[in-house]
């Protein structure tokens, strides 16, 4: 099975909830699971061969939450190429605004320029309409895990 860790974006913690619903999940289906709450690049660099889920929330006009911003940083000036890459998004915002789920995107977009493998599709999850993130996520994770 995959060695994942969970890179977590979050203000209000709702990014850690749906992190720390996801890990269970991952782990009953034989996965290694860790997550990150202020991930650190050599942290990601212990899974540049194996896979990441990034789990962020968005503030501002499409900007990242600050417990991931360096993070962001530090892939985007300092690692260029991941091709042995796997990842996947979960990206949560709030429709009424202009830049919604604005840092998932950001992120995904991100990987994919540095050729990394994006497993399944992004899942953008909308505040208004899913005031509890994990109705949505959990079965995402769960469908998501059984295809790496």
């Amino acid at each position: 099975m995959a060695k994942i860790g969970i890179f977590v974006g979050t203000v209000y913690g709702n990014s850690l909830l749906v992190a720390e619903e996801a890990e269970p999940i991952l782990q009953e289906q034989g996965h290694n699971v860790n997550v990150f709450e202020d991930p650190t690049l050599a942290e990601w660099n212990d899974y540049s061969n194996d896979v990441v889920l990034v789990i962020t929330s968005t503030t501002g006009q499409g900007d990242f939450p600050d417990s991931i911003a360096e993070l962001v940083n530090g892939v985007k000036e300092k690692l260029g190429y991941q091709p042995t890459l796997r990842y996947g998004v979960i990206a949560l915002g709030d429709s009424s605004y202009d830049h919604f789920c604005g840092a998932g995107k950001t992120f995904d977009a991100l990987l994919q320029e540095q050729s990394a493998q994006r497993v399944g599709e992004i899942l953008l999850v909308d505040a208004t309409e899913n005031p509890e993130p994990e109705t949505v996520t959990s079965p995402w994770v769960e469908s998501w895990g059984k295809l790496l």
